[in-house]
């Protein structure tokens, strides 16, 4: 075990280390600034809008009240509708880029097989979930680890959960980082929340408990509050190893992490509040109608609402001329404008959130793919942003893999040359898509046009599959020669026959 780890990962962090405040110190400051800091509310926010916790939940009905106060009232209809158009936003961009699964594409065979081994599945669903994160809170934060049986594995930390620090001003290279996040726990019988906070630097994690602001070193019965991050081999031997790098990979939404939510949050809510407002007023029956008094017989309105509610009547007195009598103005709720509003809204959080719509016109009757690109286009634009800090992000998660690679015996792959496609989920006219396709044979290479069309997921495993069909057809060895024109090959034979 690393028993001669020792807490001195700040020394390049910190400015008053060689002054009268000390490391611990410094972290503790750092956490109490950042836990409260409006770019962690957001991010947080983000979060909490995705899932459908928007602020028009603990809305409260109030009134102009004596003096001109604000004075809260309870006898209202508070109806707190939410429209999670938000929501949508993000699993329409998280899908569009990463919905689909990936293609590595490379040189040496053996190692893209050994890269689509660690790519797996779990893997694909935990980049598509870092997405999402990344796109409620600016950025997200992947961290490779060795499970039980040895193999890497990814985990997924929001942004609210780590506080950075930085060595460049574009935010590249880390220093050091701190994650603070709650477990459950219990007080004797009693179940409590316990704040925690790992510090990753370059010589391992350090564990604290979070109590009120302090740092307390976290030693639990199985593990200790420093430790390597990684540990193999059995019980009977053990050996500690770090990384070269802290190991935290940030997956950014864009260059200058900024949510998505910060774009779109004030249209998101004042669709809530449009809905919530409509359905007030329609149930706000009795207010829909003011009622002006003549010779009411009687002083308290709280009386006269609540005959009128009971017994469907009112009682007025004639004095003379003075006739008695209840009139009426008539306040009608106009749901055309409602209407109105709501989709200048929606069409407003689409165009500054760059997505798209589902139900654009372009898409009636037969769309060629001119309109649909055309539909597509906010959010092509955004997610070549993402993608650049995704392609990013992958130099450093190959970084990793190679490490582990070479560490199960596997081969040194450093310096192998690898493209990461991201296979974007756009809607085609496929029969416009396969025409082409058909209409490029000759032109273009087999290979190039298997990969455009649009029921090929993977290039190579289609390929076999057409050389094996030909094979059973035909009784001879397509690895050499291999065409996709069975029209062509045919006529290539009778050529030769007739030679």
């Amino acid at each position: 075990m690393f028993e001669n780890l020792t807490f001195n990962i700040l020394n390049s962090v910190n400015p008053s280390s060689s002054g009268g405040m000390n490391d611990k110190e410094f972290l503790e400051r750092e956490i109490s600034a950042w836990k409260y800091s409006p770019e962690r509310l957001m991010q947080i926010k983000g979060r909490l809008y995705f899932e459908g916790q928007h602020d028009i939940l603990t809305r409260k009905r109030t009134i102009i009240g004596e003096g001109g106060e604000i004075t809260e009232v309870e006898n209202l209809p508070n109806n707190r509708i939410v429209d999670n158009q938000y929501g949508k936003l993000v699993l329409q961009k998280a899908n569009y880029i990463l919905g689909q699964p990936f293609v590595i594409e490379g040189d040496n065979g053996q190692y893209i097989e050994l890269l689509k081994q660690v790519f797996d599945k779990r893997f694909m669903r935990i980049l598509k979930n870092a997405g999402k994160a990344a796109l409620n809170g600016g950025l997200a934060w992947l961290y490779p680890y060795f499970d039980e049986e040895g193999k890497l594995r990814f985990r997924l930390f929001p942004a609210y959960e780590v506080l950075p620090f930085w060595r460049d001003s574009e935010h590249t290279v880390l220093d050091c980082a701190v994650r603070v996040y709650l477990v459950q726990g219990y007080e004797g019988t009693t179940p409590v929340l316990i704040e925690k906070a790992e510090v990753y630097g370059i010589d391992g994690v350090h564990r604290f408990i979070l109590e009120n602001g302090s740092l307390i070193p976290d030693s639990s019965v199985n593990e200790a509050a420093d430790m390597p991050y990684v540990i193999l081999g059995d019980k009977a031997e053990k050996k500690a190893f770090n990384w070269d790098k802290i190991p935290l990979i940030p997956i950014k939404y864009n260059e200058n992490e900024t949510p998505l939510l910060k774009r779109v949050k004030t249209l998101q809510d004042g669709i809530n509040v449009m809905l919530s407002d409509f359905e007030n007023n329609l149930q706000e029956d009795a207010r829909n109608t003011i009622l002006v008094l003549k010779n009411y017989d009687g002083t308290d309105l709280g009386e006269f609402r609540r005959n009128l509610a009971t017994y469907g009547a009112v009682k007025v007195r004639c004095d003379g001329d003075n006739g008695g009598g209840v009139e009426t103005l008539e306040i009608s709720v106009n749901a055309e404008n409602y209407k109105a509003i709501l989709e200048i809204f929606k069409k407003a959080l689409i165009e500054n959130g760059m997505g798209f719509d589902a139900k654009d016109d372009r898409l009636s009757g037969n769309p060629n793919q001119m309109n649909i690109q055309s539909m597509y286009s906010d959010i092509d634009l955004d997610a070549n942003d993402m993608e650049t800090e995704l392609q990013a992000a992958f130099e450093d998660i190959l970084w990793f893999v190679n490490v582990y690679l070479g560490c199960v015996g596997k081969g040194d792959f450093d310096g192998e040359n690898v493209n990461v496609i991201f296979n974007r989920d756009m809607l085609m006219n496929e029969t416009e898509a396969i025409a082409n396709c058909q209409a490029s044979i000759g032109i273009l290479s087999n290979e190039t046009i298997i990969g455009q069309h649009p029921w090929v997921d993977d290039v190579q495993l289609e390929i076999e599959r057409l050389k094996k069909q030909k094979e059973e057809q035909t009784g001879e060895d397509y690895d050499k020669d291999f065409h996709i024109a069975p029209d062509e090959d045919k006529q290539k034979s009778g050529d030769e026959e007739a030679q």
